[in-house]
């Protein structure tokens, strides 16, 4: 049986240090890939969300990336203003703004198909390998958040 005593209290044995310090790489290795396209790291995200299912409410994208609507709303309406997303009200709730990919957004998909695999080479390592890491931290997520629920 493990014990307080059992985990160490330094900085470099620290699960959360490790995913945190990854996050800041990963987004650091993004940016120049993500400046090509004219768009930050969560402005992708949503882009990404948009690219699989448009026509999304401004709700249901805060949903899908576990985001608040204050931090989501100014991020559309400067995709807005880059030409790559109309917001429109919904016509039955006028409280719902829907998200439609403009043409240039959905043409912005294909520029965006070669940041994958510059990621997998800064990554340093297979892609068996990746796609088993990713599978594990999806879990992690599963599991705190289910934690949290509780």
């Amino acid at each position: 049986m493990t014990t307080p005593d059992d985990f160490p209290l330094e900085l470099d044995q620290q699960l959360c240090f490790a995913l945190y310090s990854t996050s800041l790489a990963m987004t650091k290795t993004y940016k120049p890939l993500l400046e090509k396209l004219g768009l930050t790291y969560p402005q992708h995200l949503a882009m990404l969300v948009l690219w699989e299912n448009d026509g999304l409410t401004v709700k249901e994208i805060v949903t899908r990336l576990s985001l608040d609507s204050a931090t989501m709303t100014p991020l559309l309406k400067r995709l807005e203003a880059q030409g790559h997303v109309e917001r429109t009200r919904g016509t039955e709730d006028e409280r719902q703004v829907h998200i439609r990919l403009t043409e240039s957004g959905r043409t912005l998909k294909q520029s965006a198909r070669t940041i994958p695999p510059e990621i997998n080479c800064a990554a340093g390592s297979d892609v068996d390998a990746l796609v088993r890491l990713r599978g594990d931290l999806v879990r992690l997520r599963s599991s705190l958040n289910e934690y949290l629920d509780h």
